[in-house]
């Protein structure tokens, strides 16, 4: 959950006097006008009592216009979004409180909420009397089928006075922040063979031998066992050194999104593009929840979120964390203006072997050339080729869309066109069966590991 505490001053009035003055309601104006008036002609016709009433009521007006003015830091308002990230199509719920901080009862609060109109319709709520440290607590839901990052605020109240001669909005500079992520689906396990760099089952390995120890000493902590002390380097460096324990080793997984435009055509959340970042997401989720250290890479060559080895993570952080770093980067990508995949090939030319799942767009020749090439240091590759014309009512080109797979399969990769509307699990059960058969057929054995 995100929260969104007090807004700074608790509260801040537009203006000073003068907008408060232009806070007057109708009837504010009336009085303020028929006092004025009567107050002329009592001085005119020489009546002291006409300017008795003349005088109240022009000053009624003003003593409400001066009571609001002075309550301007008096109402406190907190904003609270559960949860503050949630799948396109999910619904967030909105919570909003207002805290009366006076000794003394507010008048009629009426609260509006800012919203992207992508969420919905603005919220507004009409608030009785709030007693004084007394509270108030509403709230909304908003819903968007668009992935992005969309702020929520500032929350804005208009007070009014008992009399309703006088009404002052104030806005919190206090806003959250809710962000849409990709929807994700559950992918069924398959396995894989040929993974080097990996593991079974998405369980950790250790590349040592049973019973060795990293050969780099480190210092001595509280509560290591003294058998594991290294005299040698203790006598090097003048304090007690220790071996290091055995570093377990995590399969590596990288997720590689086209982001290219050229490579799509068509927009809104059932594009192809869209089911591309979807997928992405998916397998994402997928491979940290099976224990791998993944990491997102685009056709730009950057890398998501960069922390562990080469860009990878997992190793080092909460899969949760990983993945919440990675959705929120999935949230807000968009179409990159390159033209070609090479900056994405020089990174995985230099990374070390593991499992590469693709999602790509519209591949031409040269690009699919580039393509195939990533596959030389990958223990298993599967990629997912989008034929947006077929996502569009366009003209489509089978042919040369099988031809493209075909290309792909010769160098290693196992390539699946993706038509309109299909589903990832059913494309990635199919993608396990398909690598099987290839291994089976070409007489390869490996690591049985990947994907499961």
């Amino acid at each position: 959950m995100a929260s969104g505490g007090p807004a700074a001053g608790d509260g801040e009035e537009k203006g000073g006097v003068r907008a408060a003055l232009s806070g007057l309601t109708t009837r504010g104006r009336s009085f303020l006008a028929a006092g004025i008036a009567a107050a002329v002609c009592a001085y005119v016709l020489g009546q002291s009592d006409l300017l008795r009433v003349g005088l109240l009521l022009a000053v009624l007006p003003l003593i409400c216009v001066a009571v609001l003015y002075r309550t301007r830091y008096r109402v406190a308002g907190s904003r609270r979004l559960a949860p503050s990230r949630v799948p396109a199509g999910a619904e967030a719920r909105v919570h909003l409180r207002m805290d009366n901080v006076t000794r003394l009862p507010t008048g009629l609060l009426m609260l509006q909420d800012h919203v992207p109109y992508v969420l919905g319709p603005r919220p507004r709520f009409v608030l009785d009397r709030v007693e004084p440290g007394g509270r108030r607590e509403v709230s909304y839901r908003v819903r968007s089928d668009l992935r992005g990052r969309y702020p929520l605020g500032p929350l804005q109240l208009r007070l009014s006075d008992p009399f309703g001669m006088c009404e002052l909005t104030r806005s919190f500079s206090a806003f959250d922040i809710l962000t849409v992520i990709p929807r994700t689906e559950p992918l069924p396990p398959v396995r894989l063979a040929g993974e080097a760099a990996g593991h079974g089952d998405g369980r950790q390995r250790s590349l040592a031998l049973a019973g060795d120890d990293d050969v780099i000493p480190r210092g001595y902590r509280h509560g290591d066992d003294l058998r594991r002390v290294h005299w040698r380097s203790t006598a090097r460096y003048g304090e007690l050194m220790v071996r290091r324990e055995e570093q377990p080793q995590r399969a590596r997984c990288t997720v590689l999104l086209d982001t290219r435009r050229i490579a799509y055509q068509g927009s809104g959340p059932d594009s192809a593009f869209e089911w591309a970042v979807s997928g992405a997401a998916s397998a994402l989720v997928h491979m940290l929840e099976r224990g791998f250290a993944v990491r997102l890479l685009t056709d730009t060559g950057g890398s998501v979120p960069g922390e562990g080895a080469d860009g990878f993570a997992g190793a080092t952080q909460d899969s949760a964390d990983s993945a919440g770093l990675m959705m929120d980067t999935l949230a807000v990508v968009d179409h990159s203006d390159g033209a070609g995949l090479s900056r994405s090939y020089d990174v995985l030319r230099g990374s070390t072997e593991g499992l590469l799942v693709a999602f790509f767009g519209d591949l031409d020749e040269e690009q699919t050339a580039v393509a195939a090439r990533m596959r030389q240091r990958s223990g298993a590759a599967v990629a997912f080729v989008l034929d947006s014309s077929g996502w569009t009512q366009g003209p489509r080109d089978d042919a040369e869309v099988e031809k493209r797979l075909r290309q792909l399969r010769e160098t290693g990769w196992t390539a699946l066109a993706v038509p309109s509307g299909a589903a990832l699990p059913d494309l990635w059960r199919l993608a396990g069966r398909q690598h099987s058969e290839s291994a089976v057929a070409g007489g390869t054995t490996g690591f049985s590991g990947g994907w499961s």
